[in-house]
């Protein structure tokens, strides 16, 4: 058993999952949202080149939109690569609205019902994320957004990675497109494990140094860590050859000079600290925890229990 799986009754330090991750500005976004405040989100969206950014605070905007209303005033109100952005956000609120209706438990846990609603919604998703794509030719937000339908509407991989290559054909180096690509190959979701592993090892090399997409290398081991049975799956983790890889990746990613942490840049960290705590790399992982501070972040520690309980008897045992 792994340390931090301890039980309940431990004495512990609660952390709040911030979804702004420790950025003011999202985090401002998120007041602008719960109001209903359509003008701060354009004026502000106005000013965002990164397409990584772009794509990291329309979510964050659709994540906490409510009901969503004030999102059509919105797209109403605009024109051109401006209702683009309306209409993108609409796309990424729609897909979260879906998720609500189906529930994160596996799919023989959920209802017929609740199935046909989350198809019907993440259906009002493609439709947005569609018009966006056809009124903003150059943003690969829309686009990144489509690479994530692809898989939750089970179009198929070819089409998913159709969308994926038109992501990163604006953006070469688009982090969440990568990462919904990487989903997609998973073996639970029909991919397999070689395929997911060359994903992740070709994007992460190809990429520049100090790029974030080592990350998928750390994201990928998770995943196939995930999908072993019980006491294989410590085995395969802490393995030496995954420690090997796992210290690559994070040498060009994470750990590299270059490495600019951007608007989001906390999942990257928390994946990495998770997977060296599986592999046993306590240095490794008390050095991704000293960078984090309490920046705890949903996934992966989901995976193994309330993510911030897992983040702290993690950081707890690197450290101890």
């Amino acid at each position: 058993m792994w340390p931090f799986r301890r039980r309940a009754a431990d004495r512990i330090e609660r952390l709040e999952v911030d979804p702004a991750q420790g950025d003011p500005e999202a985090t401002r976004l998120i007041a602008a949202a719960k109001r209903g405040d359509w003008q701060a989100a354009a004026e502000f969206l106005r000013d965002v080149e990164h397409p990584d950014d772009r794509y990291f605070y329309c979510r964050t905007l659709g994540d906490h939109a409510g009901d969503g209303a004030w999102i059509d005033e919105w797209i109403a109100a605009e024109t051109g690569k401006a209702k683009a952005t309306a209409l993108t956000v609409k796309g990424q609120y729609a897909i979260d609205w879906a998720w609500q209706a189906r529930g994160n438990g596996r799919a023989k846990t959920v209802s017929e019902e609740s199935f046909k609603l989350f198809f019907r919604r993440l259906k009002v998703a493609e439709d947005c994320l569609d018009d966006a794509t056809d009124l903003d030719a150059d943003d690969p937000t829309p686009w990144a957004g489509l690479v994530t339908l692809g898989r939750a509407r089970q179009l198929g991989l070819d089409e998913t990675r159709r969308r994926f290559d038109e992501a990163v054909r604006r953006y070469p180096w688009h982090r969440d497109a990568h990462y919904h690509m990487l989903q997609q190959l998973c073996r639970k979701w029909s991919g397999s494990h070689e395929l997911m592993h060359e994903f992740a090892e070709s994007a992460a090399a190809g990429a520049p140094p100090g790029s974030t997409l080592g990350v998928l290398v750390a994201d990928a081991h998770i995943e196939h860590w995930l999908d072993l049975p019980e006491g294989e799956d410590g085995e395969y983790m802490g393995s030496p050859e995954v420690g090997e890889r796992l210290r690559l990746a994070a040498d060009r990613s994470v750990r590299h000079p270059r490495y600019e942490r951007r608007p989001g840049w906390a999942a990257g960290d928390n994946a990495f600290a998770m997977a060296f705590t599986l592999n046993g790399d306590r240095p490794a992982a008390a050095e991704r925890f000293n960078v984090l501070g309490d920046r705890v972040t949903r996934w992966p520690w989901s995976y193994l229990a309330t993510p911030d309980v897992a983040f702290t008897r993690a950081r707890s045992a690197a450290k101890g």
